[in-house]
């Protein structure tokens, strides 16, 4: 018998340090795609997954205000934030798969396990390129608040879908464009073209998200855009602002009438 895909996420999960983390879902995400794991879950992902010892994890009312915009220090801060949104995006990919892929055929955990390995990539990237301007991940403080959204929603895979890809990460495609024009500007040409193909790639993962939603609304016999207001207004503790990024949204499947409607001016 073969070592079951819940093994493997629960490996890469419970890993502490950032290079094995990455490592672990690579290699889950390489051995599911070649067929070498079960699509079995006989055991149960961490609510609390493994983290280094640094970054320290403060509040998110705490966090140190960014530096003065196009400095060095300011790059830095903001890929820094972007690292860790990133790592634990590996762990969100991860835990979908762990505590969810049960509830659905095994292209569920084709989609998320592609997901952890863009993850787990993304961090790469960004690891590396702060390395390169003289910084590291864990140099920074970072919050918490993207798992948190996970274990709010961990016992309802309808409500992690709609919060974490369709709100968290549909964020981000609302506000990368931007990014690249400000490291384009200050001439970080290589911090450039590594958000620019994170974008491109997330608009993917909203994509599965919305797409996953959808086949549970489907299942609930409920209006998608209705049930997706309902749960996030339950489960999300933020506001959605605009402006958004109506034509990668769109793309991604996820249509104005799902968050016009919630929309804070």
């Amino acid at each position: 018998m073969n070592t079951s895909i819940a093994q493997s996420c629960h490996e890469a999960l419970k890993a502490t340090i950032p290079v094995e983390k990455v490592m672990f879902a690579r290699r889950a995400a390489r051995d599911w795609r070649l067929g070498r794991l079960d699509h079995r879950f006989d055991i149960n992902m961490l609510d609390i997954p493994g983290r280094p010892e640094h970054p320290e994890l403060i509040h998110p009312t705490k966090m140190p205000r960014r530096k003065k915009a196009g400095s060095l220090r300011a790059r830095i801060a903001m890929l820094h934030a972007l690292a860790h949104i990133e790592f634990v995006a590996i762990d969100l990919a991860l835990d979908m798969v762990g505590r969810f892929g049960n509830l659905f055929p095994a292209e569920f955990v084709d989609d998320w396990m592609s997901v952890a390995a863009d993850e787990a990539m993304h961090f790469a990237l960004i690891d590396r390129r702060l390395k390169q301007l003289g910084s590291y991940y864990g140099a920074l403080p970072a919050h918490d608040g993207l798992w948190e959204a996970a274990f709010d929603t961990r016992f309802d895979v309808a409500a992690r879908l709609a919060v974490v890809p369709m709100v968290l990460e549909a964020r981000g495609l609302d506000v990368t464009p931007a990014m690249v024009e400000r490291f384009s500007a200050q001439d970080d040409v290589a911090t450039a073209k590594i958000l620019t193909r994170i974008y491109t790639d997330e608009i993917r993962h909203v994509g599965a998200g919305t797409k996953w939603f959808e086949s549970c609304a489907l299942a609930m016999k409920e209006s998608p855009e209705n049930y997706w207001k309902t749960l996030v207004k339950k489960y999300f503790r933020g506001a959605l602002k605009p402006p958004f990024n109506d034509s990668a949204r769109q793309s991604a499947g996820l249509t104005r009438d799902y968050y016009m409607a919630l929309a804070i001016e």
